[in-house]
Formats: C-alpha cells, structure tokens, sequence
C-alpha cells in the first residue's frame, strides 16, 4: 500500500506545478478559470468521499482502489485531449472522485492493520511517504512540460496511476478484502449515528478540517506571499524557504505518530496545537530571511506533528466494521476545510492585512487544543 501511495502523490505533483500553465496555453485561462480547477477536483472529493465509504466493504477494497486509480488516469488522459474548458473543469472533477475513492480506502485499510500502540506510527508513516511523493513529483514536475510537451504531465500522471493499480492489484493481504463483519454490523444498526456518538469522532473530524484549512489556507497560498512582502527574497529563494517547511512537516509527521503511540494521543495533539498555534502567530512578527526560514522548518514541524493524529483518534475510538464510514465522514469534513480554508483565509487578508490569517489560524489553534483537552475519551 505504501508504494501505491508514493506513485499516486508522485503523479499528483508531476501535474500540480504545470497545470496553470496548461491552462493558460491551451484555453486562454484566466486567474478565475485556474482557480475554479481545484474547486472542482476538491468538490469531486467532498462527493465521493462517504458513499466510498459505505461501498468499501460490499464491492470490495480492492476493486473500489483501483477502480479510483483507473478513473484518474482515464480522466488525465482525457483532459490532455479535450479542447473544451468546461468538459476539462468537468473531467478534473471525476478525477477527484477517483482520488476520494483511492485515498479514503488506503487510509482505512492502514488503520485497520494497525495495532492501537503501533497506529501512530504506521498512519504517519502512511502520510510521511505521501508527502514524500509529493514533494519529488512537485520537484520535478515542471521539467516534463517544458521538455516533452505541455500534456505530457497528464501521461505521466496517468502512468504513475497504472502502476499504482498494478501494484494493488499484485498486493497479497486479506486487510484489501471484502470484510466479512460488514453485513453483521449493518443489520445491529451500527450506522453513521452511531459513529457521530461515538467520542470524539465529530471533534477530531472538525479538528482536521480546521488543520487542512490552516495548512492549505495559510501555509500553502500565503505563506509565499508574506516572505515575499516582509523579506523581499528572490523566487529561488522563497522555494528553499517553501522546502523547509515540507522536511519539518516530514520530521513532525514521524515523531507525532511515534510519541502518541508511546504517551498517548492527548499528550501530543494538545501540546501540538498549542504549538502550531504560536509558531504561526510569532511569525508576524519577523522580517529577517534567516528567522523566516527557521520559522519555516518549525511551522511544518508543528503541522506535522498534530496532521495524523485525528485520523489515529478516530481509528482508536471506532470499532473496525465501521472506521471505513468514521474515516470517509471525516475525509468528507476536511475537504470542506480544503475548499473553504483559502476563500476564508483570502478574505481575511484582503480586509486586514496579510498578517492577520496567521493569527486567527494561531487562535484558532489554540481553541482547538482546549476542545481537545476537554475530551475526557481521548486515548
């Protein structure tokens, strides 16, 4: 599973920095065109996430993987060929509904085949080779449209997305099977009510929108945009400074999972919050390169180290019939936060001032790790 996971983000970063130039060439795209694109693969997200959810275990893991990998690449390879916006806005749509069908199931399955004091540390490291994927494909994503031509990124994504599925479908273990206990637990009724009530679940599913907002709000879209205002640095600079921040989040991902297998979940999560929360907030308060980079490094630290611990929560508290549905509930809240957490967060800056998202992300925080520490259920 983890190979699969590091060609499907490895493809995702290959098409990530190319894309607006795609746009832009073959459709005349504006800055509104460009950015209703990742509206539409994040509402393809929200949509297919809990009705995967409730299939996972009656079509099967297996099928529904690679299912999801086959719709991106089939997806990909058409958009290289459509010369219609709309259908292209379309199509990127139905790929994110293969990525909610792939990425709901491979974070189920992880959870499942995890001992509770081992969890942590094999749902970060499920998130560790993500990022990883990400970060190489990101890197090097540019130099296949400039090189091979502006639509062979969407042939290497969809590559990278055929072999993910061949590397499922040759993956022996019965943890990508039918589960057996499925249709026991659907006729004792334990359905979504019973996930909602369970303790914690509908905290740490907010709680992790709230980081994916704060992550792809803030530290993705205007952290860039703040190093530049504040320290007037050169582009190739900015992207050492923007490089930082993915190996701290690598180093935070690796000691959350590990210290909450050991201390407990609180011990981090609260902890973490709280530290998220200032790193983000003093950050307004820098101007110096070196300090920004420092703060960088501690930033993706901080949102590293509390990143997979709500999905390790949810995982904890929910008995393994129903963590498919728990975990596509939970996915389902934090793409909302994926898709409200720029606009919010843009809205922000524009009426106060660059500076402000980051303090009401760092506040935000903050409340969070109160809520947190008030939950009495957690492990």
């Amino acid at each position: 599973m983890l190979a699969a996971a590091f060609l499907f983000n490895l493809g995702q970063g290959v098409l990530r920095p190319s894309l607006p130039l795609f746009l832009q060439k073959m459709f005349a795209a504006n800055y509104r065109m460009v950015t209703a694109i990742p509206v539409a693969f994040g509402a393809g997200r929200w949509v297919a996430n809990l009705p995967t959810a409730y299939l996972l275990d009656r079509i099967g893991r297996r099928a529904l993987i690679v299912g999801g990998l086959l719709v991106i690449a089939i997806s990909d390879l058409a958009c290289a060929v459509t010369p219609i916006y709309r259908l292209f806005l379309g199509l990127r749509g139905v790929a994110g509904a293969g990525w909610a069908m792939f990425g709901t199931i491979a974070t189920t399955t992880m959870v499942d085949r995890s001992a509770t004091d081992q969890r942590g540390r094999r749902v970060s490291i499920f998130l560790m080779t993500e990022t990883l994927g990400l970060l190489l494909g990101t890197a090097a994503g540019g130099w296949p449209y400039q090189n091979l031509g502006v639509v062979s990124p969407f042939v290497l994504e969809a590559g990278c997305m055929f072999a993910a599925a061949l590397a499922v479908v040759s993956y022996r273990t019965e943890a990508l099977d039918t589960d057996p206990s499925a249709p026991a637990a659907a006729q004792m009724g334990l359905r979504f009510g019973s996930i909602l009530r369970a303790p914690g679940v509908l905290l740490m599913s907010l709680t992790n929108a709230a980081l994916t907002a704060i992550h792809t709000g803030v530290v993705v879209f205007l952290f860039p945009l703040y190093v530049v205002e504040r320290a007037g640095l050169r582009p190739s600079a900015i992207g050492w400074i923007v490089s930082l921040n993915v190996l701290g989040r690598l180093v935070g991902l690796w000691l959350g999972g590990k210290v909450s297998d050991r201390s407990g979940r609180l011990a981090v999560l609260v902890p973490g919050l709280l530290s998220y929360g200032a790193v983000l907030a003093t950050l307004t308060v820098l101007a110096h390169p070196v300090l920004l980079a420092l703060w960088s490094l501690f930033l993706g630290a901080a949102g590293g180290l509390v990143a997979g611990l709500p999905t390790v929560v949810i995982g904890d508290r929910v008995a393994a019939p129903l963590r498919g549905i728990a975990i596509g509930w939970m996915r389902t809240v934090t793409d909302g936060g994926f898709l409200v957490g720029p606009l919010v967060m843009g809205a922000v800056a524009d009426a106060f001032g660059l500076a402000a998202p980051f303090v009401a992300a760092g506040a935000l925080t903050g409340v969070l790790a109160g809520a947190c520490l008030l939950d009495r259920g957690a492990t």
